[in-house]
């Protein structure tokens, strides 16, 4: 049997994600604004070009993670920061370690915040040691590049660019992209959700809900408090939007000029055929996200609680399979509800939030 690099039971092969999907990368980089294409353009061939490098780590074989520490055993998060001073080689500039006090630079405090909150949700509600479950070391890289419109999870660390100034703000704005961003680890360790059509678009909805999570979990918010967006204060000013997706009401996250139209549909009457974004991964996840939102409406309170437990063991269950269908997982989702909660409000209202969305459960 190959040795798998990655310590996965299921000896998956990350992929390259990126909270910027490349159909909106696309869309801009046709702008007439000069400025604004050429560096789309150019976070296009970044993305490509790390896209491909992330394959060739694959094949080659990515280092190993080092185990935690004895000083570990207390489950503490491994933060380390660094910059890469606007040039492309990572990891770059070591800047900040765990349990260092926050620097001038803003940016790096940010990104170091929002490691800690996602790694403190999946603890602490979850009972998950970190993004593999056993204490794996938190690494990110900010100012990665000029004018790079993205922020990526490459299988072994997190990088954020510091957007253009003109579409995209900081990356590390939302702490939401940093939660989504990391959960895509999570899947990668977990069910292994295959990187295009349907399971894709359930790869990037797992990492919405909680992405969201994350952010309402810092917040202190409840489902009824929280605005359900995904990227919110990443556009900049004069970008008619307000996020990169809703849950809440997927298809209004943006209707700009050069961004163009917000093209989530909330439903399977809706559903986008398409070649592009691997088969729409960025786009149908609007569906799965949709159900979500509507299930922790329907129960209230801390959404993380029981709409996410219950999302959660469907995710690290190990039953779910890695090119499973949007009633596959729909599926699962009732028998987790079950498992958990009995045949009550939960497991009535797993049924009902996809019977909205035009998701079939039997």
């Amino acid at each position: 049997m190959t040795a798998n690099p990655t310590g996965n039971p299921k000896g998956f092969e990350p992929v390259f994600c990126t909270i910027v999907p490349p159909h909106l990368q696309d869309q801009v980089a046709q702008s007439e604004n000069r400025a604004v294409a050429v560096k789309a353009r150019k976070s296009l061939e970044r993305d490509a070009f790390e896209r491909t490098r992330r394959r060739m780590t694959t094949v080659l074989g990515a280092p190993s993670a080092a185990p935690p520490s004895t000083a570990d055993a207390d489950q503490s998060p491994r933060r380390t920061l660094y910059d890469a001073q606007h040039r492309t080689d990572l990891p770059g500039r070591k800047v900040r370690g765990e349990g260092d006090e926050p620097g001038q630079d803003a940016t790096v405090n940010r990104a170091y915040a929002g490691l800690g909150a996602t790694f403190e949700l999946y603890l602490q509600k979850y009972g998950r040691f970190s993004i593999d479950g056993e204490g794996l070391a938190l690494d990110a890289t900010v100012h990665y590049d000029q004018d790079y419109n993205n922020a990526f999870w490459n299988g072994e660390q997190m990088v954020f660019g510091d957007g253009d100034g003109e579409i995209f703000l900081d990356f590390t704005i939302p702490i939401d992209v940093i939660g989504h961003e990391l959960t895509h680890g999570v899947t990668q360790y977990t069910a292994n959700l295959t990187y295009f059509g349907q399971p894709g678009a359930l790869n990037e909805s797992m990492s919405d809900v909680f992405g969201s999570l994350i952010k309402q979990y810092s917040l202190g918010q409840t489902a009824a408090e929280a605005d359900w967006l995904i990227g919110a204060g990443l556009l900049a000013p004069d970008v008619t939007g307000v996020a990169l997706r809703s849950m809440k009401a997927p298809g209004t996250a943006y209707d700009d000029d050069v961004l163009g139209k917000d093209p989530q549909p909330a439903d399977m009457a809706h559903y986008v055929r398409t070649g592009r974004d691997n088969g729409g991964v960025h786009i149908n996840s609007g569906i799965p996200n949709h159900a979500f939102y509507i299930l922790a409406e329907t129960l209230g309170g801390n959404a993380w609680e029981r709409a996410g437990q219950i999302w959660f063991d469907t995710l690290t269950g190990g039953e779910l399979k890695q090119d499973a269908l949007f009633p596959d997982f729909a599926k699962a989702t009732v028998k987790s509800a079950q498992a958990r909660y009995g045949g009550g409000e939960e497991y009535q209202s797993v049924l009902k939030a996809w019977e909205q969305v035009g998701v079939p459960t039997h």
